[in-house]
């Protein structure tokens, strides 16, 4: 595998699961993915092949069924998975957030309903924010869920979400859709009138549940094979009990905690890719040959593998820091936000640099390289764009390092 993306310190359990990963990735991800991408085929032999890895509940804990690892352990999976084929990493991630979420968030009675079968892959999450005209503007949020039964005293008992969500991974094969809405709570600021619903549905199209609507797959020029779809909701009524946490007002929060951990993971699907079209790219360039010897031997081929590999290598360092920061339990939205920056800037440029090894070959659809070469645009976008995290990390900075403090 040569000497890129290892990770020192890792216990000798981490290094097995890493390790059957890969064998994983090798035999059963790499020699299908181009098929299944060009026929936007869901993977659904490679899913259940994660199922019985334990990868659906890597980080739930034991006691719920899981294998109780760390967001590490987590993302360098999520590394190598993403190395073999970006969607199958998808397929994961937002099922990941919405365990997290409850993990963190959630009732004693919602981790026991939900964790061990998520844990197995019986229960599928996917992760509701975005809107058609939202993007990153979370606080726009127009969702409404509105009391529609209380009990004596006015506790609110059940609610009617209605609304339009936009850009729902795993939107059609989910069965548990954690969902932000705005709720009237009566705070001043509009990030404490949100409340997180845990809304329950069956995989598929069309009528889902009462009062959802999923239309369909959204055609897109990447991320094929995986369902990327809208929902839909008219006056669904939900019980007050699926609040995550029990708790109306805290959705904001509950949300921007799952986004911290999937930048971490969308750092970690760069990388993948990233290390993969640097893995094709010398290859490629060890065996083609130009004016009597290898184009490896050409300067020019020669200093763009140099760059190439120190990219993949930044990239992943930065990207081990940061789910080792969260694992401690400290703040790091500077740290995910710098390190999914990073990763996507770096891995479209290692990406395009393999490109351009391959030559004319890396435009046909029958070398990897061109399948790559439209995932990565997707890093750049996905967990928001590189331009929300330097605001982030811009406004933290100013923060930790404001003049006569």
């Amino acid at each position: 595998m040569g000497r890129l993306c290892s990770t020192e310190g890792l216990t000798d359990i981490q290094e097995e699961i890493l390790k059957t990963v890969r064998q994983f990735v090798n035999a059963k991800i790499i020699p299908v993915a181009q098929e299944l991408e060009h026929a936007d085929e869901y993977p659904t032999e490679i899913v259940e092949g994660l199922k019985e890895l334990g990868i659906f509940g890597i980080m739930i804990p034991e006691e719920y069924g899981g294998l109780g690892e760390s967001l590490l352990t987590y993302a360098l999976c999520v590394e190598e998975i993403a190395r073999g084929w970006m969607s199958v990493s998808g397929v994961i991630n937002t099922h990941f957030i919405v365990a997290y979420m409850l993990m963190q968030h959630g009732t004693e009675e919602q981790k026991q309903k939900y964790l061990p079968k998520m844990a197995t892959g019986e229960v599928r999450g996917a992760f509701s924010m975005s809107e058609p005209g939202l993007g990153s503007d979370v606080a726009a949020v127009s969702t409404k869920a509105v009391v529609a039964t209380s009990s004596a005293d006015g506790t609110p008992e059940s609610y009617a979400i209605t609304g339009q969500k936009m850009w729902l991974t795993n939107g059609g094969s989910s069965t548990l859709v954690a969902v932000l809405t705005k709720t009237d709570e009566g705070a001043q600021s509009v990030y404490k009138n949100m409340t997180a619903f845990l809304v329950e549905k069956t995989p598929g199209f069309g009528e889902v549940a009462q009062g959802i609507t999923v239309p369909g797959k959204i055609d897109k020029m990447g991320y094929k094979g995986i369902d990327t779809t809208e929902m839909i909701f008219e006056g669904h009524q939900i019980s007050a009990d699926q609040i995550l946490g029990g708790e109306p007002g805290k959705g904001f929060f509950q949300m921007m905690d799952g986004v911290e951990v999937g930048r971490v993971n969308v750092a970690a699907r760069a990388c993948g890719i990233a290390w993969r079209a640097f893995e094709l790219g010398i290859d490629y360039a060890q065996q083609r040959e130009t004016f009597g010897k290898p184009i490896a031997q050409h300067q020019a081929v020669l200093f763009r593998l140099a760059e190439m590999a120190t990219k993949v290598e930044t990239a992943h360092t930065m990207m081990v820091r940061a789910a080792r920061l969260k694992d401690t339990g400290q703040r790091m939205d500077v740290e995910a936000g710098m390190a999914k920056m990073v990763a996507s800037e770096y891995c479209n440029e290692v990406v395009e640099d393999s490109f351009r090894i391959h030559g004319g070959y890396g435009y046909s659809k029958e070398y990897e390289i061109e399948r790559l070469y439209r995932e990565s645009a997707f890093m750049l976008i996905g967990e928001g764009t590189s331009d929300i995290q330097k605001m982030i990390i811009g406004r933290r900075l100013l923060e930790d390092y404001a003049t006569g403090s």
